[in-house]
């Protein structure tokens, strides 16, 4: 995997994004682990129980990191942790990050866990990466990590756990303060993120027929074609 990593990437210059699902929060005045210094007697006020808020919902994090530029981008979603909604997260990336540090990109390396909304045995996954492909007009190339190597994933240990250093001890009272707590997690080594909501809608339970998955256009790896395949845009 670092091989392909640096072949795709560092050494010739083209975009390489490790990508996760952070895990899902409750919106609302909730206890939030960690600890954070108040005045004496000044302590904030949480409910004594996690039960969601219909008003104020959950949200779901779904992160962007470049391994080569230190940055990320945070997709918060409202809805459901499907594989389009992954795929919009990362176009976002691309549109506001992506596609201006790397403008002469012929191609993306995603480097994801093998489960998840991003899951290697997912087939809406592809379908989204091939319209993703085609919007970006390059080629989308995977590579899955196997079962039970999700923590080589470099967002677990580069971006996700500085969001949750950043914002420990206080209530996630609203999506705007998710939002602001996430976009001003840094690092003494120059970690920037950007964040953004995304009030879109992502169904569950869509089902990709057989014919659906063979019209893609996919090219599957010779080794673990299962975990390392490319995405390549059809052109119109």
């Amino acid at each position: 995997m670092p091989r392909q990593v640096g072949y795709y990437g560092w050494h010739m210059g083209q975009p390489v994004i490790s990508v996760d699902t952070k895990k899902k929060e409750l919106v609302g005045p909730f206890k939030n682990g960690g600890h954070e210094w108040h005045p004496v007697g000044e302590p904030e006020q949480v409910l004594v129980h996690d039960f969601m808020d219909k008003d104020l919902g959950k949200a779901i994090p779904y992160g962007v990191y470049d391994l080569s530029q230190n940055e990320g981008w945070v997709s918060v979603g409202i809805d459901h942790d499907t594989a389009r909604f992954a795929a919009q997260a990362i176009q976002r990336w691309w549109k506001k990050m992506g596609s201006k540090r790397y403008s002469n990109a012929q191609e993306l390396l995603i480097t994801a866990d093998g489960g998840g909304s991003n899951g290697s045995r997912s087939r809406l996954w592809k379908v989204a990466l091939q319209d993703l492909a085609t919007r970006l007009g390059i080629p989308v190339r995977v590579c899955h990590f196997p079962p039970g190597t999700s923590k080589w994933n470099k967002i677990e240990h580069r971006m996700f756990c500085h969001i949750t250093q950043n914002w420990r001890g206080r209530p996630l009272v609203s999506h705007e303060v998710i939002i602001q707590l996430i976009a001003n997690t840094t690092t003494s080594n120059g970690l920037r993120i950007r964040a953004e909501l995304d009030k879109g809608q992502y169904p569950t339970g869509t089902l990709v027929s057989d014919q659906q998955l063979a019209s893609l256009n996919l090219k599957r790896s010779e080794f673990h074609g299962e975990w390392n395949y490319s995405v390549m845009p059809i052109l119109k």
